[in-house]
Formats: C-alpha cells, structure tokens, sequence
C-alpha cells in the first residue's frame, strides 16, 4: 500500500510541474477583451479554428491534466 502511495505522489508531482508549465506557456486572454470592446468580431478565420492552433491545444492539455491532477489529488487523499 505504500508504494502505490509514493508512486501516485511522484505521478502527482510530474502532472503538477507539467500543469504549470501548460499554463505559463499560454497566451493571455486579455486579447479577446480588448478586440470586443474595441468592436472587434468574434466570428474571425483564427477564432473558427482556434482548437488547430497552439493555443487551443494547450487549453486542451490544461484541461486533461488538471484533471489527473484532481483525481490523484483524491485518490491520495483516501489512501
């Protein structure tokens, strides 16, 4: 039972340090802010295919990684 818990905290640990890099390499939101104040339209060619660009990948990955980070988060937390 115990290396179960230190291999689930060493997995934890690497998705958190991959989490926080997935989140520092993203763009700011602030863009999208100013193009709908400044009357800039949503429906834009980048905005129809922002999942295919790098931006909307690493959103993907925050996701996904977030939650592994949760679920080991519990899992630990009831072993």
């Amino acid at each position: 039972m115990e290396a179960i818990r230190v291999i689930l905290t060493i997995i934890q640990v690497i998705s958190a340090v991959i989490l926080i890099a997935i989140v520092s390499l993203q763009s700011g939101k602030s863009e999208g802010l100013s193009a709908s104040i400044g009357g800039g339209s949503g429906e834009t060619f980048f905005s129809k295919n922002k999942a295919a660009t790098l931006d909307g990948k690493l959103a993907k990955a925050t996701k996904w990684f977030a939650a592994v980070f949760i679920v080991l988060t519990l899992v630990l937390n009831i072993l």
